[in-house]
């Protein structure tokens, strides 16, 4: 189940583009926040350095490393033999790749998690009910990110595993998890979000976007019809803490040749949102 992100799926640390100042990466790694005296440059440009490491990017020079992540070469070299020294990037030769070692730092979140350990087994029985695939995200800034997959087979032109992210405003866990924020924090997400149409029926204006997200919160679930990807088709549904906070959402996704969206709302809702309420029966004993 846990495969790697591709590239497709816009996986985190993405180049910028040319040859950006020094310290570009570093910031854009610690999300651009410098707090005073608490912000650690060091740290951050670390980070800057592993998340230039993608799918579309395994294996790098020195001087790749330290373009891509915004970084001199010298400042990219010491923090690359840092992490080699620390078993989370191997030297071959000329090219630098990270470790298996690096997934350390993705499951240290995922296994913080309570949710975790009681979503898989009901998200498989939820698969195999439905016959379809199931996922679940969170939502990290103008993204949901995937933290637990169970596909059937591949619906999608990119993979999706741990880790992949897409656009929030045009999926249905993205707008699930939307709806779980105060109306300015939608406004906010919306006002920072790339709104492109991935397809013809992609809604991009942010005053129908607020509209229905505010309809997901009010009925409880969402459902996009071929908005992120043509011949895709999603549902998703809540997963809450005890305290009523939305904390990720749940999906079963197929291809719309073979199971239309009326078929999605009527047959698979009810399986999505009864499994999705044992979740949150579980999340509340916590």
């Amino acid at each position: 189940m846990t495969q790697a992100p591709t590239a497709g799926a816009r996986p985190a640390g993405t180049a910028a583009a040319g040859h950006p100042p020094a310290r570009a990466g570093a910031d854009e790694a610690a999300g651009a926040v410098k707090p005073g005296d608490a912000y650690v440059q060091s740290f951050a440009r670390g980070l800057a350095v592993i998340r230039a490491f993608n799918a579309d990017r395994p294996a790098m020079t020195l001087t790749e490393v330290a373009e891509a992540a915004g970084l001199t070469r010298a400042g990219a070299r010491r923090i690359l033999l840092t992490l080699v020294q620390l078993g989370y990037v191997a030297a071959e030769g000329r090219l630098f790749r990270l470790t298996p070692r690096i997934l350390e730092l993705g499951f240290a979140y995922l296994t913080s998690m309570p949710f975790w350990d009681l979503a898989e087994p009901i998200m498989e029985d939820l698969a195999n009910e439905a016959h379809q695939s199931c996922s679940a995200t969170v939502l990290d800034g103008t993204d949901i990110v995937y933290v637990l997959r169970i596909p059937t087979g591949r619906i999608m032109s990119i993979n999706l595993g741990i880790g992949s992210r897409l656009p929030a405003y045009c999926s249905a866990m993205g707008r699930v998890l939307l709806a779980g924020l105060a109306d300015a924090e939608i406004d906010a997400v919306l006002a920072r979000s790339e709104l492109r149409a991935h397809t013809p029926l992609t809604v991009t204006d942010p005053v129908q976007l607020k509209r229905i997200v505010l309809q997901v919160r009010e009925q409880g679930w969402s459902l996009v019809d071929r908005e992120l990807e043509t011949g895709l088709v999603a549902i998703a549904a809540p997963i809450r803490d005890r305290s009523g906070r939305t904390v990720a959402a749940l999906n079963l996704s197929g291809q719309a040749h073979r199971v239309t969206a009326a078929q999605m709302q009527q047959e698979l809702l009810p399986l999505l949102c009864r499994a999705a309420e044992r979740i949150n029966d579980l999340m509340r004993r916590v």
